[in-house]
């Protein structure tokens, strides 16, 4: 009778884990090919340094480029310099981009002299929302949330008359909570103030007798 032997555990096909760049999604090996190249090098130095030397040393790229060609060298300095200008051109871009955003405080009048705060334009500085409304909540002691404005952008609604002191507090580098929600990135000269008070209502017309 002829004898069956079964797969041992050690034959078996173990799943590889394979690691992918936070940037551009490539695996490590193939960020060079990726238009976000350096920043896919600066997150891999940070996130994996043994990796980051490894394809990326004076060493590892010495060897890379000693098994090159000629023409081969040559497309690939042309291949860098040109993904070097294009970065460089979006983050130019982006630094204009930033520099002429600015941040809308509203104060709004509403119904018996109550009013609401509406800051509008935080996130084009990179300001992350969520913890900017925890900040005003928690140093005004009030509401604050975020909403959808007619535009459909987000903004933040606090709940009082504190728009000198948002102000105040976006441009203070002395306020460490604050420093660390804003960075110290607005200017004064990038805030734009406006009131807005609640329209009148026409008073009742009266029919000739």
């Amino acid at each position: 009778m002829a004898s069956t032997s079964g797969t041992s555990s050690s034959d078996k096909v173990q799943a590889r884990t394979v690691l992918y760049c936070d940037v551009c999604s490539f695996p490590p090996e193939y960020c060079e090919f990726s238009s976000k190249s350096s920043k896919c090098k600066t997150w891999l130095q940070g996130a994996h340094p043994n990796l980051y030397a490894k394809y990326y040393s004076d060493t590892a790229l010495e060897d890379k480029i000693a098994n090159l060609t000629v023409e081969q060298k040559e497309a690939l300095e042309k291949d860098i310099a040109k993904k070097e200008r294009k970065e460089e051109a979006k983050a130019e871009k982006e630094a204009a981009r930033v520099a002429a955003s600015k941040v809308i405080i509203k104060r709004s009048e509403r119904n018996k002299r109550k009013f609401v705060t509406s800051v509008h334009g935080l996130d084009f500085f990179g300001v992350d929302l969520k913890k900017a409304a925890k900040l005003f909540a928690n140093k005004f002691a009030t509401g604050a949330s975020l909403h959808k404005n007619p535009q459909g952008e987000e903004e933040i609604i606090i709940q009082g008359d504190v728009s000198d002191e948002v102000e105040e507090m976006l441009c203070d580098e002395d306020d460490k909570k604050a420093f660390a929600v804003f960075g110290g990135k607005i200017g004064e000269d990038q805030i734009e103030y406006i009131e807005e008070r609640p329209k009148k209502k026409p008073p009742p017309t009266i029919a000739p007798q």
